[in-house]
């Protein structure tokens, strides 16, 4: 009679024990233990879990975190650290300060970028004996007006004949003023000495400068991957230890400042077409930072700046991380068809054909234009019938006739923009 009762509790425990399960009961024998009493659905021991879980998880984000900060403030300081501050030029041009020009255009700036073929150092040890000596184996006036809009690059030949001022030597004597070649300024008295030679010049104050040294120039092109050329024919320069096959390809340290460099065995040899290989060189040079991105990315940024913040000498005012952030910030959204090369117009020097005198009035219509902050253009030197004017580097023409209509409603001309011979970043294609 047992077999045909059902078991009080809805089965059986034989059926239970037949299926591989065992009954689970409180600790009063009822099956189905707490939860089917109605007790709690989860023990203390895994809330505890839970709780050590989160507080570990937080305590990991808080050290990602702090380690992240202390990362972030190492690396900047490295970088900070790297530049070199040039404190003996700012003290000799607050000597002179009353002979600097005025700045005349609130907002824009001018640096001297001066590229130095000191012999110094271990990586500059290659190319010469140090003689305790240097001279400014190329000067460039960066000008970046108020809108930052555009950059124009104004190359000076390192053969112009100008007034150099008297000037503070390295062993504390003072050289005379005399007419001279304009890169012994720098041999002279170093970036003070250049940047009063430059301001006597042209007349535009000079607010910040950056000099650069064969290591740097190197150290710098091999942060970007190298820069892009093209050669018609084949290169051998054994002075400027460099070689290179005819076509297009990327040059990386050594080659790169030997194809700036080469004097005589590119071209015909003077220094106007090596000062246009630098402007090509530079152009191409601006055009990959920008398209790679480099100045956006922090991962291609870092090496970049790393390089340069390790291989300039800079005055005060851009001696710093941040002096030179605020600069290249300024700069980064420049179109590259805006950031404009030029040389300042020159021909050769009556008394001496190796040497390089200014073309006026055309010179000092450019020179007038940076230092009231309004623009150029530059276009490429006339083919014909002019051979002179392209010898001449700055045509001084004027550009379009456009028109204005005063409040009267009588219509005047505009003053035409001047056009120089040179080329632009967005023109330096391999080709």
């Amino acid at each position: 009679m047992g077999s045909g009762r059902a078991h009080p509790y809805g089965r059986r425990p034989a059926v239970v024990a037949a299926r591989g399960r065992t009954p689970v009961t409180d600790s009063a024998g009822i099956p189905g233990g707490t939860g089917a009493a109605g007790g709690a659905g989860r023990p203390p021991r895994t809330r505890g879990r839970r709780r050590r879980l989160l507080r570990w998880t937080g305590l990991g984000a808080v050290f990602l975190v702090l380690a992240g900060t202390a990362t972030g403030w190492w690396l900047y300081n490295k970088l900070d650290g790297n530049i070199t501050e040039d404190t003996s030029a700012a003290a000799e041009l607050r000597r002179y300060e009353r002979e600097r020009p005025a700045h005349l255009a609130t907002g824009a700036q001018n640096i001297l970028l001066i590229g130095s073929d000191s012999r110094s150092g271990r990586d500059n040890a290659r190319y010469g004996q140090d003689g305790g000596t240097q001279r400014s184996d190329t000067t460039i006036l960066l000008h970046l007006p108020q809108d930052r809009r555009s950059a124009t690059a104004v190359s000076i030949p390192r053969d112009l004949m100008t007034d150099i001022p008297s000037c503070r030597q390295v062993d504390g004597s003072r050289t005379a003023e005399r007419f001279a070649q304009f890169n012994w300024a720098f041999q002279w008295g170093g970036a003070a000495c250049t940047i009063r030679t430059v301001e006597r010049l042209t007349g535009i104050r000079v607010d910040h400068h950056m000099v650069v040294d064969f290591g740097g120039f190197k150290k710098m092109v091999n942060a970007i991957g190298g820069v892009e050329v093209c050669l018609k024919e084949p290169v051998n320069d054994a002075e400027a230890k460099l070689r290179l096959a005819a076509g297009r390809q990327t040059l990386r340290g050594e080659q790169a400042l030997g194809y700036v460099r080469a004097r005589h065995s590119l071209g015909n040899g003077s220094d106007t077409e090596r000062m246009d290989r630098q402007q090509q060189f530079l152009g191409s040079l601006v055009k990959k930072v920008q398209s790679n991105g480099v100045l956006l990315n922090p991962a291609r940024l870092y090496p970049l700046l790393d390089a340069a913040t390790s291989s300039v000498t800079t005055d005060p005012g851009l001696a710093s991380l941040r002096g030179l952030y605020e600069l290249v910030r300024g700069m980064r959204d420049i179109p590259t068809d805006q950031v404009k090369f030029l040389t300042v117009p020159r021909r050769p020097y009556a008394p001496d054909p190796n040497r390089d005198e200014l073309v006026e009035p055309d010179a000092q219509r450019l020179f007038q234009q940076l230092r009231m902050d309004k623009p150029v253009t530059v276009a490429p030197p006339e083919p014909s019938p002019s051979a002179a004017a392209a010898e001449r580097g700055g045509t001084g023409t004027e550009g379009g006739s456009d028109t204005d209509s005063t409040e009267e409603g009588t219509v005047t001309p505009q003053v035409p923009v001047p056009t120089f011979t040179g080329t632009t970043a967005g023109n330096a294609d391999c080709r």
